[in-house]
């Protein structure tokens, strides 16, 4: 597989990009632990997650 280009630093662990590769399906035990007790929203795709260094535009909830 080739690299992608990250829109920005750290993307590569934001739900937005793991949510695209399948990462709740293959990883759904880890994928609970990043939105349990989510604390933040993405003001970009609206995701929660409980840290804001897993999501592009993180707001406090």
């Amino acid at each position: 597989m080739a690299d992608a280009e990250m829109p920005h630093a750290g993307h590569d662990k934001h739900l937005c990009y793991l949510n695209n590769l399948g990462f709740q399906i293959s990883n759904p035990k880890e994928y609970k632990d990043l939105v349990r007790d989510g604390q933040y929203m993405c003001k970009v795709c609206g995701r929660v997650a409980a840290h804001e260094k897993n999501l592009c535009k993180p707001v406090k909830l």
